[in-house]
Order: structure tokens, then C-alpha cells, then sequence
């Protein structure tokens, strides 16, 4: 008896059909049943390199601004340089 176990949201890289791959747990393969797709389950794990964003780059990157305050001023105010 095999065990399969389907995969939500996984979309079948040949038909493209989605929440129609499956697992078999006792052969570690990964099935479609809307077609004949078919394809092991890697043994181990593929080292993808992080994308360096804003937000992941290092501690040491990291630079302090300078606080400046701020003055609002209102535009419908006349200005003291005007007559």
C-alpha cells in the first residue's frame, strides 16, 4: 500500500495544475495526478545564496542619521517677508 500525501498549493511543474501533486511517503517521489509528471525528492538540501536586500544586509553596514528637528509652518500664513 502506498501513502501519499498531497501538497496544498503546489503547482505541477509540467501541466501547471494546481493542488495536484503528491508525495509518496515510502519513495520519496513527488507525482502529479493530473499527468505523468514524476520526479525524486532531492536528498539534499539545495544552497540557494540570499538575494542582499536593504533590509538584510549586515549590522556593520548600518549607519546612524542625525537627527535634525523639524519646523512645520502653515502656508496660508502670511510669511514675514511679505508685504
Amino acid at each position: 500500500m502506498q501513502r501519499r500525501r498531497f501538497i496544498a498549493g503546489a503547482v505541477c511543474p509540467k501541466c501547471a495544475a494546481m493542488d495536484t501533486i503528491v508525495v509518496d511517503l515510502d519513495s520519496d517521489k513527488r507525482l502529479c495526478v493530473a499527468c505523468d509528471f514524476s520526479e525524486d525528492r532531492p536528498t539534499a538540501p539545495v544552497k540557494v545564496k540570499e538575494v542582499p536586500t536593504r533590509v538584510s544586509r549586515g549590522i556593520s553596514r548600518r549607519t546612524e542619521t542625525v537627527a535634525e528637528p523639524v519646523r512645520l509652518m502653515d502656508p496660508r500664513s502670511p510669511s514675514k517677508n511679505d508685504p
